[in-house]
């Protein structure tokens, strides 16, 4: 499923490509995604051009005069550049063309994706506005996880991975992050001191920023805008790994399930 850096690989592999340019044509092949796409989505976009391209959680936000169109990638979706006259592949679901000669297509094949539309201001999207911090900006930080998780006795994997706390921290990079900062994913998030969430908040944004580096994290489905996958897959160091050895001390990584969600660990090394 893409996460964060897979999203945040996306904008970066995209922008170059699709920003400024007359949006000359908008081919909807399948509508039906996790919400309809709106039917009257070419005609707010035909004629206009893209002006910025952010993310916020796992949501790309495009920006245009009008208003913005936002995209979730859902659990199978990538964004791709390719030439207009490429042949469809079957799960591609929509086509934006450009007047410099670029197409940008939606593959989505669960098609738990989404491509919404809104001409409101986009802080205000029921979908955005109760979102948490960002991990990579100073939102994010020991003091915030701290204060918001006195008297919490979930588990810190879940405390991190809950979308109003913290945005985009998945379950890949979560793993990472409590193994990089030697904390137990099932700790009490109450119960951890602010000096582990400073080395908590350290490791967050070190892994998703070398994930990104990497150009994220290749499992399955993922590539990025210019078709290529991400290679962070190499640098996992419990994700994946259950009763393989610890790459620092040898010992048997377990593996638990926290909230449904696969969970691994060293006995050793996280406490």
């Amino acid at each position: 499923m893409p996460e964060l850096p897979e999203v945040e690989t996306t904008l970066r592999g995209i922008s170059a490509h699709v920003l400024n340019s007359p949006i000359r044509q908008v081919s909807i092949r399948n509508p039906r995604l996790r919400w309809p796409i709106p039917e009257e989505l070419p005609d707010n976009l035909l004629g206009d051009s893209i002006s910025q391209i952010q993310r916020r959680a796992k949501y790309l936000l495009f920006t245009t005069h009008l208003g913005t169109m936002l995209i979730h990638l859902g659990m199978s979706g990538s964004l791709r550049i390719v030439q207009p006259n490429t042949p469809y592949d079957k799960h591609d679901h929509i086509e934006f063309c450009f007047a410099n000669g670029n197409a940008l297509r939606l593959k989505d094949p669960r098609r738990f994706g989404a491509v919404l539309w809104t001409n409101e201001p986009i802080s205000e999207h029921p979908l955005l506005k109760h979102l948490g911090s960002e991990p990579l900006t100073d939102e994010l930080n020991a003091e915030l996880l701290f204060k918001l998780s006195r008297n919490k006795k979930v588990a810190i994997k879940q405390f991190i991975m809950n979308a109003k706390i913290v945005v985009g921290v998945g379950n890949i990079y979560a793993n990472e992050a409590l193994f990089a900062s030697g904390i137990h994913p099932n700790r009490a998030a109450g119960k951890i001191s602010k000096k582990r969430y400073e080395a908590l908040c350290t490791e967050i944004k070190r892994i998703l920023s070398l994930a990104i580096a990497q150009g994220g994290t290749t499992l399955k489905d993922f590539l990025g805008g210019d078709g290529k996958p991400g290679y962070f897959k190499q640098e996992l160091q419990v994700y994946g790994r259950k009763g393989l050895a610890c790459q620092q001390c040898q010992t048997v990584l377990k593996e638990i399930r926290l909230a449904k969600r696969s969970t691994v660990y060293c006995p050793q090394c996280q406490r």
